[in-house]
């Protein structure tokens, strides 16, 4: 039915004012403390009653009644502690801030005069210094203007036209997949770490994350290197402390090295000072690159209509430098005299009478081409292929006449040469870097909607390898440093209205990304060190007051050093693009798995992605690592590998509900569904264990040696469940699982509290597993000291789980002097494995002392196997046919038939039995209680042993101990005749004598024991077949006397009961 509210219109009050709010609260406080009982409560009737003049509330007082007023009411206080209510939840997202660690910067608590100020807490950047400058920065930096133009060259229109699509592509393709993972959800610091490591896993996100570190601190050695680069080839040549020669890049990399060090640690200083400088400055630097872009654009423009005045000399087709002449002429006329020019100083001797030239200078003439022939030239058909060449080769142009000298020692130092042998996977592993930009700005990218910059910049590079082919000759483009154009840049060639536009912009582009990178790549450690998934990185987490990453910041230093003393540009690019590579793998990785397996928290706001566009951004980026580098990219592989390994095994464990964990839950409900559509062949079968383990009174492991011999057995890679029944406690399933850690037992831990342990063991029997991985075998202890205990419940437990599992279609492992067994920590020297095979019941016999052999303890251990023969066999043919069966099942072990004699019953087979019975029959007959019945047991052993020794039975009975009790008349009469009663069934049991049934079996026992131990009683293991228990259960203590004889005289044993089922066969 419809609810019905009314408004009671009140006046302006004080209430409105949140202090006011409070001292109200305050008051009503006072005037009565109160327990919330529920809604009803007439203090809480009265708080609600409050609400209805509640119209004139401000937001904050709103929320505050909800939590002060009307919650207690409804909820009580536990619930109110442990679940937070809906107006505080709404208080924090609403105050939340997306800022990186370590981005409140020290400037921001101290003033200008030095006095201490409260630290802001809010974002310092936002999208567009945060995000937008980084990425712009790294895209349109080093690449661009020092290599894209010696791409384009060397490469050709078209194929660099591909490494540009392919690199593209897969960065574009990746952005598609961080875009979906950033808006699922907040990303704080550590960027595309932060992504993979909830994505995937620690172990994933670890060994990416550290990829990703390494990929920008190296990026902060390739941009100085640029920058260094553009200050002694195009700024200031003249500083150079080591002169280089042409073609040999010694002396060049050594001034890299010298300079690019000082730039470091300048740098170093500078992001140490703040970060906040280097976004201000970033603005400054990306005004730098616009103007620089603009200036191409410009230029290409202008070379359509007036081309500018570039000449490049040419030698026959080969491509000279211009710096060290300065006309394109052997000789000049001056004043009507010949004289030979500074070029035919180069190459000859002498004056020009008697001049010694260079015969490939005599034989070709010289020709001066514009190293800008314009956008209408027709130049790019010329530069539509690639010309690739080895080192030191000597650029040419193609299409020119040239007339190759006789001798080929000339002097070629004149001449533009190759400084490394080029081929296409190089030039894609040293373009990669450019495209790289996106993850700069990755740990801001919670807040982009699009694709970081993927489709603006893509347009940017193609458009630029197509205008640089049109417009540039195709010697000038293959000049990396630009010697045949006067030391100047070449794609500053073609800048309008001067080429030191180009210049100054590229300088400042590389150092506003190198200090970029030197800024990203501490906060990625530090977020990596404090997650505390590698332990050798918690020094790198801390940082000083204001969140800055100094100790990160100095390491980042030190790598970046590496990568500066590499000294070539063109040799760190591919180790950037390898561990950039890595990243992109793994981050469409990531987003495939997440949308594949289609988990609930999986709703990022970004809809345009699909699971097969992250699929082919992986295999692309999996792809450019083999092309641009294949021993570089086996590297890469292999450092992740180890990474995951470590962290694996050392590293701290973490629940991020990451993609892998919900994959394993995926997987493992297909494999258990199809585990249950047929039955494992025999071939398959392997030990499915069920350890049954008992606890003493502290809920410790009674026999801790069980689960070392359960690791042993684990050769065969099966199924352990290892459980334990409690009564009316569930506290020690930790203890249970900490001794499985002691003992290296890898399975799973199952408490039961059940009102007995029999029950408990039925219902783990029946129900323990799930579906097809289900338990096929149960491993448990020997009740040791089951005669001299109070309750026979003991023997009786063990007796019915053999039964239940012989009725399960189970085997059943049973270990006597469980704990003399070696633990994981022993190593067993040259001993014997012996095995009596008696009967046959599946091979389980045969293939348990080959799962023990794989393991350490048991690996020195030789193999015996033993059969018994009767005096009909003939054992020699027994013998050749258990080696041929032996050596099908390709089991190393050495056979022995043992031949037992039937032999009459001899009188301590007799008297042995006589006792086992006379006990378990007297025992029937008492009602006694287990005190009692402790005390009746000793009194049988003495009476029994007194008749055995004086030969006579029913007169002599040792008397006992007399039960004090008190005592009245009715009691006295009824425990005479109790008495008289026991009396006569202790004669007639002292005159019986044994069955013959269990006297065949008990001779049996003692003849096969006396064998066991003859030949097995220095073995380090022995296994034997176990009987089944009587179908009879008023023989159940015959049983375990007969297990007892069995077994007597042997220090570890192995009672073995199989399934009927085949587990061992000789087919392939």
């Amino acid at each position: 039915m419809p609810t019905n509210f009314t408004v009671v219109p009140v006046e302006d009050t004080p209430i409105s004012n949140p202090d006011y709010d409070e001292e109200i609260m305050k008051e009503e406080d006072k005037d009565e403390p109160y327990t919330v009982a529920g809604p009803n409560s007439e203090h809480c009737s009265n708080k609600i009653l409050h609400l209805v003049y509640i119209v004139s509330l401000n937001y904050n007082s709103m929320l505050y009644v909800l939590n002060h007023l009307a919650a207690p009411c409804l909820y009580s206080q536990d619930e109110m502690d442990s679940t937070p209510m809906v107006s505080s939840l709404l208080n924090k997202l609403a105050n939340y801030t997306n800022i990186t660690q370590g981005a409140v910067e020290h400037e921001e608590a101290e003033s200008e005069d030095g006095i201490q100020r409260t630290l802001k807490h809010g974002p310092q950047m936002g999208t567009f210094i945060g995000v937008f400058l980084p990425c712009m920065q790294n895209i349109l930096g080093v690449i661009l203007f020092l290599r894209l133009t010696w791409i384009v060259g060397t490469a050709g229109i078209v194929e660099a036209l591909a490494i540009v699509f392919m690199c593209c592509s897969c960065t574009m393709l990746t952005a598609i997949s961080m875009s979906a993972i950033a808006t699922n959800g907040v990303v704080p610091a550590g960027g595309s770490y932060y992504m993979i490591s909830r994505a995937l896993g620690p172990e994933f996100g670890g060994a990416v994350g550290l990829c990703f570190y390494l990929g920008t601190t190296f990026a902060g050695s390739m941009y100085i290197l640029g920058t260094m680069e553009i200050f002694l080839t195009y700024i200031m040549p003249n500083a150079a402390v080591f002169k280089a020669e042409t073609g040999e890049p010694t002396g060049m990399q050594n001034n890299m090295r010298i300079y690019g060090t000082c730039c470091l640690v300048i740098m170093t200083l500078v992001v140490f000072v703040g970060v906040k400088y280097v976004n201000k400055l970033a603005l400054v630097f990306l005004s730098c690159v616009m103007l620089s872009i603009m200036a191409i654009y410009a230029g290409v423009i202008q070379s359509a209509i007036k081309p500018p005045n570039s000449p490049v000399c040419l030698l026959g087709n080969r491509t000279l430098q211009n710096s060290r002449f300065d006309k394109c002429l052997k000789t000049e006329l001056i004043n009507n005299v010949t004289t030979p020019t500074q070029l035919w100083k180069l190459f000859c001797e002498g004056g020009i009478e008697n001049a010694t030239c260079d015969e490939y200078f005599t034989n070709n003439n010289l020709t001066e081409i514009q190293a800008v022939p314009g956008l209408l030239s027709g130049v790019i058909s010329d530069n539509m292929w690639g010309h690739y060449g080895q080192y030191r080769a000597i650029v040419e142009k193609e299409g020119q006449s040239s007339e190759q000298a006789s001798d080929n020692t000339n002097d070629i130092s004149y001449y533009i040469l190759n400084d490394i042998t080029t081929f296409f996977t190089l030039l894609v592993g040293i373009y990669f870097p450019s495209v790289t930009g996106i993850m700069a700005g990755s740990n801001r990218s919670g807040d982009l909607r699009d694709p970081p910059l993927g489709k603006e910049f893509k347009a940017v590079y193609l458009s630029c390898v197509v205008l640089f082919g049109a417009c540039i000759e195709g010697v000038v483009l293959r000049d990396k440093y630009g010697e045949s154009v006067k030391g100047t840049l070449a794609v500053a060639t073609l800048a309008w209205p001067s080429s030191w536009v180009i210049v100054i912009g590229s300088f400042f582009s590389c150092c506003g990304a190198g200090l970029q990178s030197l800024t990203g790549a501490p906060r990625i450690l530090q977020a990596i060190a404090r997650d505390g998934i590698m332990p050798f990185l918690q020094v790198f987490g801390h940082s000083k007051s204001n969140g800055e990453p100094t100790w990160a910041l100095l390491l980042t230093a030190a790598i970046c050093e590496i990568g500066i003393l590499i000294g070539s540009l063109d040799h760190v690019a591919p180790i950037l693009s390898m561990l950039f590579l890595m990243c992109y793998l793994f981050v469409n990785l990531a987003c495939a798995v997440q949308t594949l397996l289609r988990t609930p928290n999986w709703r990022p706001r970004f809809k345009f992605y699909h699971w097969s566009l992250s699929f082919l951004g992986m295999s692309l980026s999996l792809s450019l690592m083999f092309v641009s580098s294949w021993y570089y990219a086996l590297v890469a592989i292999l450092f992740s590998g180890c990474i995951y390994k470590y962290i694996e095994y050392r590293g701290a464990e973490k629940e991020w509900g990451d993609g892998i964990r919900g994959l394993s839950l995926n997987a493992a409900q297909y494999a258990l569904i199809k585990l249950e559509e047929a039955p494992p062949h025999t071939k398959n079968w392997r030990p499915q264990l069920l350890v049954l383990l008992k606890l003493d009174s502290d809920l410790g492991v009674k026999h801790p040696c069980l689960l070392s011999f359960t690791s042993q057995l684990k050769a065969g890679k099966g199924l352990t469940i290892v459980c334990s029944v409690l009564e009316g406690t569930y506290m020690a399933r930790e203890n249970i699982k900490a001794a499985m850690a002691k003992e290296k037992t890898k399975g799973f831990c199952h408490v039961v509290v059940s009102s007995n342990q029999r029950d408990g063991f039925s219902h783990l029997i029946q129900s323990a597993g799930l579906g097809g991985m289900k338990h096929n075998a149960v491993l448990m202890a020997w009740p040791a000291n089951w005669k001299q205990a109070e309750s026979s419940l003991s023997w009786k437990n063990f007796i019915e789980t053999v039964r239940e599992t012989t009725a399960a279609h189970q085997a059943l492992l049973v270990a006597k002097n469980i704990d003399t067994f070696p633990t994981n920590q022993d190593r067993l020297a040259e001993g014997t494995i012996d095995v009596w095979w008696i009967v046959h019941d599946g091979g389980l016999l045969m293939l348990l002392p080959f799962l023990l052999r794989q393991h350490k303890v048991w690996r020195r251990c030789k193999m015996r196997i033993f059969t018994v023969a009767q005096m009909d066999d003939n054992s020699i043919q027994m013998k050749k046919d258990l080696q041929m069966f032996l050596y099908h099942l390709r089991l190393d072990a050495k056979v022995e038939v043992v031949e037992m004699h039937a032999g009459d019953i001899s009188a301590f087979t007799y008297e042995k039995t006589l006792v086992m019975e006379q006990r378990s029959q007297m025992l029937k007959q008492m009602q006694l209680s287990k005190t009692e019945r402790g005390r009746e047991v000793i009194f049988l052993q003495q009476s029994i042993l007194f008749l055995l020794l004086s030969g006579y039975y029913g007169t002599a009975t040792p008397t006992s101990d007399r039960v004090h009790m008190t005592w009245t008349k009715e009691k006295l009469s009824s425990e005479r005749n109790r008495h008289r009663e026991a009396h006569m069934t202790v004669r007639d049991i002292f005159n019986m004598k044994p069955d013959q049934t269990n006297v065949r079996r008990m001779h049996t026992a003692v003849k096969l024991n006396e064998v066991v131990v003859n030949k097995s009683q220095g073995a380090q293991l022995v296994l034997l077949n176990m009987p089944g228990p009587p179908k009879n259960k008023g023989g159940d203590e015959n049983y375990m006397e007969f297990l007892e004889v069995l077994t007597e005289g042997l220090d570890r044993v192995l009672l073995v009961r199989g399934s009927s089922r085949e587990v061992i066969t000789i087919y392939s």
